[in-house]
């Protein structure tokens, strides 16, 4: 163990100006992924705002060396509002990603510093929990959460990785794949997300976002799925008759490729991500690890899964082999990604054969003050499975 030296370092809100190149250059340095360090599964070289850009409340804190002025430390912060099934008020929670700490520097409390000072700008900004995610075989990361951060683990989430075109021709003829419009999309997921466990409120902003390339319901033609219109107040109604079904919505992460020259797109160096995270996506490509990232690569996020009905494993399949469908006339997109809790009702139906790779995520809360509604309190007990993936979050 290091000698501590917490007590030399000023942490300190990200100054563009000054700590962009240096910031990125610690993301170069930090090992994604690897058990040596701390990490947060993606990474953001290039844009440090990657991931918590489209929450109107975000910070980025770094930790700077007082006498040499060197930063060997960054972590980001959001504040969102999620609903949950535990109760009808809505709850703000904060969320931490991408903390990063110098491999020359770790093991002396910059990390522990740090998510202590985001969790202070979480509570100042109205937030009772925060939550964080991390890799399965990432020890470090997961001792310094649960052990010196006090954090539980509230759930294990599994990623699944599929090339694109390994499906594209296998939709069975007694399946329709229908597309809404964006506020029968909004109605429809307002209806049912009370049967998820935590679920964001600001669905319309998401499906509304550009990225977002729409929604759609998956059932069997004889069952049947009917749109109604409601004159009366002028809001778009969903009903169903009792069949098998599923909705599900698709994030395009490919489209950074044409807005590049953006400085603020979030997106914008995935390419970059995809060099530092080979190791997993690679064999998903079926290609060598020695092998050069391609020039373009990007993928197309499935997220908003829910079903219903007893027959969900054809449409299940049908769903990735639409993707896959979809993404191969997307410029640039190779692979199809989603991610669901091990609790949630889907996740036995996701297509299991050679072509499809996965891992896992662990998910991690914190309660920040002693005293906070009961209902509110169910959001750090027991095992959250069913949840709603946050297309921006990944």
């Amino acid at each position: 163990m290091v000698d501590n030296i917490e007590n030399k370092v000023l942490i300190r809100e990200f100054n563009e100006d000054r700590d962009i190149e240096v910031v990125g250059k610690l993301e170069r340095d930090c090992d994604i992924g690897s058990k040596k360090g701390i990490s947060m599964f993606i990474n953001m070289i290039g844009d440090p705002f990657c991931r918590i850009r489209f929450y109107p409340l975000h910070v980025m804190l770094v930790a700077e060396l007082i006498e040499s002025k060197e930063l060997v430390g960054v972590i980001r912060g959001c504040i969102k509002c999620v609903g949950t099934a535990f109760g009808e008020r809505n709850v703000k929670l904060g969320w931490i990603v991408g903390l990063r700490v110098s491999p020359t520097y770790r093991r002396m409390g910059i990390g522990l510093k740090l998510v202590n000072s985001v969790e202070e700008w979480i509570l100042r900004n109205g937030a009772h929990y925060t939550f964080l995610a991390t890799e399965k075989n990432n020890i470090a990361s997961i001792n310094l959460f649960t052990i010196r951060c006090n954090y539980v683990n509230l759930s294990s989430l599994v990623i699944f990785v599929q090339p694109i075109c390994s499906r594209e021709n296998d939709i069975s003829q007694d399946i329709k794949i229908e597309k809404l419009h964006v506020d029968q999309a909004i109605s429809l997921y307002k209806d049912r997300l009370r049967h998820k466990e935590v679920y964001p409120t600001d669905i319309d902003v998401i499906l509304k976002e550009k990225l977002s390339l729409g929604t759609w319901v998956s059932y069997f033609r004889k069952e049947g799925w009917i749109n109604l219109y409601s004159e009366e107040n002028d809001q778009n109604v969903i009903s169903k008759s009792q069949s098998s079904w599923v909705v599900f919505s698709i994030w395009n992460t490919c489209e950074t490729y044409k807005l590049q020259i953006r400085k603020s797109h979030p997106l914008r160096f995935l390419y970059t991500t995809l060099s530092h995270a080979k190791e997993k996506i690679f064999p998903c490509l079926k290609m060598p690890m020695n092998d050069p990232v391609p020039s373009s690569l990007g993928f197309l996020f499935l997220y908003g899964l829910h079903g219903e009905g007893e027959n969900l494993g054809e449409l299940m399949k049908s769903i990735w082999s639409f993707a896959s469908r979809l993404g191969a006339n997307v410029k640039d997109s190779k692979v199809i990604i989603t991610e669901l809790g091990v609790c949630d009702p889907l996740i036995k139906h996701v297509p299991n054969d050679s072509s499809m790779s996965y891992f896992n995520d662990l998910w991690f809360a914190k309660k920040l003050i002693s005293h906070v509604d009961d209902r509110d309190e169910l959001l750090v007990k027991g095992q959250l499975g069913n949840v709603f993936v946050d297309p921006r979050e990944f």
